[in-house]
């Protein structure tokens, strides 16, 4: 394309790139425990490329590019809430809200508080608690309540602003799980399986400039990110 010359899609030209491969998702200790938390095959990435330099203030406009692409449309996987199956995109979107996701945690230090305020033993087992519901949860232990329950005693130990980061956002996903979730005792799966995610896709630009991750636990989220969120 020449120098100065406009994408066919307000102004980004995105390709689909299959082969790009995220291992994170696809090992054999991984898989066993997506399925152990009932979402083995309900939570997957694609990756697609673009060329054009990308401004955090034209999200917007770069969103709605990328799912008018015709080079999107027919390779952009969405996870049905009726059926539970993958169907593919099959149409432009008319209409879109894009929102910033913070990437800015870079180490697992982000959950220490966990066990400092005695949400997680020392040993790692998360502390028990009584039972209650936030639908549709069963909440059965302190991390749990602090993942849902806002007027828990503990549930500002993460700020909002914490909470809205990628990692958090990932964690309490695997944490939560699906609707036959079987939960861990202990704390070392949720953020081992989080720090192998979390490192497969917030990566250097120039290796995959765009990420998307599709998933579902009990709702569906659709999230993307350009190079600005990982720097």
């Amino acid at each position: 394309m020449a120098a100065g010359e406009l994408g066919r899609s307000g102004g980004y030209y995105f390709r689909y790139m299959p082969q790009r491969p995220f291992q994170s998702l696809s090992s054999r200790e991984t898989t066993s425990l997506l399925r152990q938390w009932s979402m083995l095959g309900r939570i997957q990435a694609q990756a697609f490329s673009f060329d054009q330099k990308f401004q955090p203030y034209q999200k917007d406009d770069f969103v709605m590019a990328f799912f008018k692409d015709p080079n999107v449309i027919p390779n952009l996987q969405l996870l049905s809430n009726s059926s539970g199956q993958w169907t593919i995109l099959g149409t432009e979107v008319k209409k879109i809200e894009a929102k910033n996701v913070p990437c800015t945690q870079l180490s697992m230090s982000f959950f220490q508080r966990l066990y400092d305020e005695n949400i997680v033993r020392e040993s790692g087992h998360i502390v028990k608690c009584l039972d209650s519901f936030c639908d549709p949860f069963l909440v059965s232990d302190e991390l749990r309540k602090v993942l849902l329950i806002e007027d828990s005693d503990k549930y500002e130990v993460f700020s909002l602003q914490e909470r809205e980061e990628f990692l958090f956002c990932l964690f309490k996903h695997l944490c939560l799980g699906g609707s036959l979730c079987q939960y861990e005792d202990v704390l070392k799966p949720y953020l081992e399986t989080a720090k192998l995610i979390y490192k497969d896709l917030v990566r250097t630009p120039s290796v995959c400039a765009t990420r998307q991750l599709l998933s579902m636990s009990r709702r569906s989220h659709i999230s993307l990110w350009t190079p600005s969120s990982a720097t």
